[in-house]
């Protein structure tokens, strides 16, 4: 009957008019949202009352019911449609994604020059080349290179757009062991906030295109003579330009060689500009930097800095229907930290104390051949050289150091990837004295 069909109605309506009121949070959160959400009910009680007592002579208790009945239904469906209008919306202004990917690496590596045990061993670092020892060689495996990252967009009702980024993994990490549990503390690489055109906080250098990284199972892939890095910056992108303005730090060689010195006593951070272009054919970007390189030490009577600047340029182009090819070459006096892995430092000191910059340059360049929907292979090269002044940094410091590797990675479902890469590495010091790094790594990737 009819009038026993009015509670179905009735709460049809109100889970409909509850839906309506509370997109935008929970309905009980504060008086205002009661108060809507019991004015609607009561409007909707209304509405079907009316219905009934507008049949003066109702020619059946079934036709007032199904007239009921759709009056509710048309109702139920508009509040739906409000509901995920303003769903919709809320997702449009505001969105966030978690990210990352599961990574296990299975690592042999063949030491011609001596025993070693540091990071090196978890990723391919140039100076840890070892010379002048007994070889060694060493199994590892580990997870290390796992990460976990989190992003929002937020677009404002004023038309502004900010965005966060925080990104986690495992490598570098100062604390764990391989004994029992294996545990290694997570280390932050990214985390910034963007406002319109304007990032702040930690993220690639601006010097280092990454887009033109090429795809290796090492971590770093072509470390001697790739740029590389992250650091705190505020940077300002206009289309094709980018400015920024970003954290210094001088690394340096004593006089006569010995241990490197990582100064803090930049009072001007590093400058970088950067244009790029991007086309069907691929992107290519060119980049200039200057900084300075500063160093006190008020024990030893020294208080200098000196200049130092690089240029550096990458690019990565289409080669038929899939291939590609990947490239980079950076020159510059003072470019330290900024190639190489800190390879050779920025600057060395005289025996007066006084700084000079220490000129480099690095080049890598890398083809990616596509076997199939399934197959694929990468073969790079990569060469790094440093122009010491052997009067200043001894003979003890790397004069050059390259690298070749070729691996062949299987993708049996997306995102999920099985590779074997094979490298092998030289360098060698101002003496003429060398080492080799010999290693074959096998990884398991998932993306998330």
């Amino acid at each position: 009957m009819a009038h026993k069909s009015i509670p179905k109605l009735l709460l049809s309506l109100s889970v409909a008019a509850v839906l309506t009121c509370s997109w935008s949070g929970s309905v009980f959160a504060d008086t205002d949202k009661v108060a809507t959400l019991e004015a609607r009910i009561a409007e909707l009680e209304g509405l079907v009352n009316q219905l009934l007592e507008s049949k003066q002579a109702p020619p059946s208790s079934t036709r007032v019911e199904a007239e009921a009945a759709a009056a509710a239904e048309a109702q139920v469906t508009a509040m739906l449609d409000q509901h995920k209008a303003a769903v919709a919306e809320e997702e449009h202004k505001h969105s966030y994604k978690f990210g990352g990917f599961m990574k296990a690496d299975f690592i042999y590596s063949d030491f011609s020059g001596g025993s070693y045990s540091g990071a090196g061993r978890d990723f391919y670092i140039p100076a840890t080349v070892k010379i002048g020892g007994k070889g060694e060689s060493y199994l590892d495996f580990h997870a290390k290179e796992t990460r976990i990252n989190f992003k929002s967009t937020h677009n404002l009702d004023n038309g502004a757009k900010i965005g966060t980024y925080v990104e986690f993994d495992f490598q570098l990490s100062g604390h764990g062991d391989e004994r029992i549990s294996n545990s290694w503390n997570p280390r932050m690489r990214h985390a910034f906030v963007t406002y319109n055109k304007w990032l702040v906080g930690q993220t690639w250098q601006t010097f280092y295109n990454v887009g033109t990284n090429p795809e290796n199972l090492d971590f770093v892939g072509p470390a001697d003579g790739s740029l590389f890095g992250r650091q705190v910056q505020i940077r300002y992108t206009n289309g094709p330009w980018m400015f920024a303005a970003e954290n210094p730090e001088t690394t340096i060689t004593p006089f006569s060689g010995g241990g490197r010195i990582v100064a803090d006593d930049n009072m001007i951070p590093d400058l970088v500009g950067r244009y790029n272009l991007k086309g069907d054919w691929g992107i290519f970007s060119v980049a200039v930097m200057l900084r300075e390189l500063a160093y006190t030490n008020n024990g030893a009577g020294i208080d200098d800095s000196t200049n130092g600047w690089g240029i550096s340029l990458a690019g990565k182009h289409k080669v038929g229907a899939r291939d590609e090819f990947k490239w980079m070459f950076s020159t510059g006096a003072g470019l330290g930290r900024y190639i190489g892995l800190n390879t050779a430092n920025a600057a060395v000191l005289d025996a007066n104390g006084k700084l000079h910059a220490i000129d480099s340059w690095g080049a890598y360049g890398s083809y990616r051949h596509i076997w199939s929907d399934k197959w694929r292979s990468n073969l790079t090269i990569s060469y790094l050289a440093i122009d010491n002044d052997t009067a200043l940094t001894g003979m003890g410091v790397t004069k050059d150091v390259g690298s070749w590797r070729a691996n062949l990675i299987y993708r049996p479902q997306p995102k999920l990837d099985f590779g074997i890469e094979f490298m092998m590495a030289n360098r060698e010091i101002e003496t003429g004295a060398d080492g080799d790094l010999t290693r074959v790594q096998f990884s398991a990737k998932y993306y998330y």
